[in-house]
């Protein structure tokens, strides 16, 4: 049986953003050698974690008992002394599953996201990840350990939840989780009310991280290329419809246009980042556009 996770990894996908780095743009918490500012000087106390030494690293932070346990040079590294964190926020509610292309937004989500997960780690900086639908389904701490690739992608090839889109209060929940300041990248349909989903995201930034909204819509529910009358199938607990689309198509795209402006001018307001992400289009070359957007800033 092959492994899901696998697919997540696409290497077209990864080489298209390889050449690339994701930097910040704000001031992240933490010491740093040289990518990202940083408001901190010196070693905290509190240790956090390991990672592997490369060729450069200052030997006097090795953890010389790891070494006798194992033969590998690994770094002590404390709380104020890691680089960036970056967490990537998962939408798995039912409307994700939707997919009218080869892909549906959960999937075009997660092969982005674990293309992003990997850069991340590549360039040494900690990555964390958490799944949604109505509540906080499955949350695993930063890392910058390359085994830690390995856990998200069985967290993101563990699928969708049943729940309906709550975002609201669930980045409520989660800004409460996320103790130190960084980078957010969240993957949403954004089905939710405008008012809700901005009232999340404001609560992010008022622990000012920095925050980027990746919007997965599909092809079909961009377009509604629909002709023939048509049975629409509910989900997140609403009705199934069967209609004449063409009846529809222009209040449907009329209301579209107004629910996008509002994301639009809610997100400008607070200076998050709002990027669109159609199904129909290669992810490697999307999210290569909008990294290669963000270093040109």
């Amino acid at each position: 049986m092959p492994d899901s996770r696998l697919k997540l990894l696409d290497p077209q996908v990864l080489a298209r953003v390889r050449s690339l780095e994701l930097k910040a743009r704000s001031v992240v918490d933490g010491f740093l050698s040289g990518m990202h500012r940083s408001p901190y000087h010196g070693f905290a106390v509190e240790f956090a974690q390991h990672r592997e030494y490369v060729p450069g690293d200052d030997i006097k932070h090795i953890d010389w008992k790891v070494y006798g346990r194992n033969e590998r040079l690994y770094l002590k590294q404390y709380e104020q002394d890691t680089n960036l964190i970056c967490w990537l926020l998962i939408d798995a509610s039912e409307s994700m599953k939707y997919g009218s292309c080869d892909q549906t937004k959960y999937e075009f989500a997660c092969v982005t996201a674990a293309a992003l997960a990997y850069l991340i780690i590549q360039q040494s900086d900690s990555v964390g990840l958490a799944t949604f639908d109505s509540q906080v389904q499955q949350v695993l701490k930063p890392s910058a350990q390359s085994g830690h690739l390995k856990d998200m992608l069985n967290i993101l090839a563990a699928g969708l939840g049943r729940g309906t889109t709550r975002l609201g209060s669930t980045l409520v929940e989660l800004a409460g989780r996320i103790r130190r300041r960084g980078l957010i990248m969240l993957f949403s349909d954004l089905f939710d009310e405008p008012a809700e989903v901005i009232a999340g995201l404001k609560r992010l930034r008022y622990d000012r991280h920095e925050v980027v909204v990746f919007h997965v819509m599909d092809a079909a529910e961009l377009d509604f290329p629909f002709q023939d009358p048509t049975l629409f199938r509910g989900l997140e607990e609403l009705p199934h419809l069967l209609t004449d689309p063409r009846s529809l198509r222009e209040s449907y795209l009329e209301e579209l246009h107004r629910w996008q402006e509002e994301l639009t001018r809610g997100c400008r307001s607070l200076n998050v980042d709002l990027v669109p992400f159609r199904t129909d289009a290669d992810p490697g070359t999307a999210l290569a556009a909008y990294l290669a957007r963000r270093l040109k800033k």
